[in-house]
């Protein structure tokens, strides 16, 4: 059962990943020094399981960059032709 999803784009950028492990071990030390063992035990293995996902086996997914939309052509109007061929810059004919 996978409880983090590291693939999720809110834990893209480093400093969440790390204020999210760092906020459950904070507490796991607040607990420790409020005297309750069990509950520091319990946010302790949180922030142990959250780095392990989010540090461990996190892999970056680059960022997808969806294409423009283009403008509605009117059904009269015939699409015009692309071109195929690559432009050539000036400076490679020499």
């Amino acid at each position: 059962m996978q409880l983090i999803d590291p693939n999720h784009p809110a834990y893209r950028r480093l400093w969440v990943r790390v204020a999210i492990v760092a906020v459950c071990f904070g507490w796991a030390a607040f607990e420790i020094v409020g005297g309750d063992p069990f509950w520091a035990v319990l946010s302790a293995a949180a922030g142990a399981y959250s780095f392990y996902m989010l540090f461990w086996t996190f892999k970056p997914q680059p960022a997808t960059v969806e294409p423009a939309a283009e403008p509605e052509a009117d059904e009269d109007e015939e699409p015009a032709e692309t071109s195929t061929e690559k432009p050539t810059k000036q400076a490679d004919q020499d």
